[in-house]
């Protein structure tokens, strides 16, 4: 049978167990269709690149199918017709990926770099503006005690250096 992998973004207002049970329906649906779900990962709520249908987040969630291709226009049928379900997309495949996917390998990765305590080494690093010592007080605005800015009319700094 094709291997198929389906991503499916449900509301972002769905509660986590509304998810999980529209995802044990669509997988109930391709196991009473003769195909079999391999894998299911829910990659959690996430923030989107755009609004959609008024979501700026949707919960995201995976399923490696091994299935006819009758089951994939099944599910995408009752997936149009579900209102929690904004978007979804299946992709056929030679093979399925084995482990864990990209996304939850990179999830995996960032809560790593949390433990460590966050950027290190990064642009702007520690001390960028603390060791700068002796800045004084800054009253009377931006210039300091040097007083208002006066504009610098290019025509003298020409003649001054002409002359």
């Amino acid at each position: 049978m094709p291997l198929y992998e389906h991503v499916f973004l449900a509301r972002q207002d769905a509660s986590t167990q509304q998810v999980e049970e529209l995802t044990t329906q669509i997988t109930g649906v391709i196991e009473g269709m003769g195909g079999k779900v391999t894998k299911t990962e829910a990659w959690g709520l996430r923030s989107l690149t755009y609004r959609m249908n008024k979501n700026r987040k949707a919960h995201f969630v995976m399923l490696n199918i091994d299935a006819p291709s009758a089951v994939v226009s099944e599910i995408e049928r009752q997936e149009r017709i579900n209102e929690d379900v904004i978007r979804y997309l299946t992709v056929r495949v030679d093979e399925h990926e084995e482990g864990p996917s990209a996304m939850m390998r990179k999830a995996d990765r960032d809560r790593e770099r949390d433990d460590r305590g966050g950027r290190e080494g990064g642009f702007r690093g520690d001390g960028f503006r603390g060791d700068r010592e002796g800045r004084g007080d800054r009253e009377g605005g931006f210039r300091g005690d040097r007083g208002p800015r006066r504009p610098r009319d290019d025509a003298e700094t020409t003649a001054a250096t002409e002359e």
